[in-house]
């Protein structure tokens, strides 16, 4: 299951940004795996008081999402997905842009993990 945690500064989120993102990153995947995917998309979005984020060891009053996208190892290596990291960051990346605003692109840092076979499960069961 492809699941995005974006820790972002908590004056982005208003309550109308929150579900347009959610729905932006389920695209984003949607876009790279197909649309089955899509519903597999879990999302959690994280504010930071403005105070509690910083850049460059100096408090920031930026934006600045940090978007990390965590699933299977083996997802990004699918035969029929040629190229699947370089499609998700750049269709992460767009996802967040089209949600906060091209000024924000700058500022987006996307990480993507794989989690190793053996190393997750659902519903108390190692998947």
């Amino acid at each position: 299951m492809p699941h995005y945690t974006v820790h972002i500064s908590e004056t982005a989120l208003d309550g109308t940004v929150e579900p347009k993102l959610i729905g932006a990153l389920a695209d984003a995947v949607g876009s790279v795996y197909g649309e089955r995917f899509r519903s597999l998309v879990g999302v959690d979005v994280i504010g930071i008081p403005p105070h509690r984020r910083g850049i460059g060891g100096l408090p920031t009053d930026k934006i600045a999402p940090s978007v990390t996208l965590s699933m299977r190892e083996a997802a990004y290596h699918v035969p029929g997905v040629p190229d699947a990291i370089p499609r998700l960051i750049g269709a992460t990346t767009d996802a967040v842009a089209a949600v906060l605003g091209e000024d924000v692109r700058a500022q987006t840092l996307v990480s993507v993990t794989g989690v190793p076979d053996g190393r997750s499960g659902v519903a108390g069961a190692v998947a």
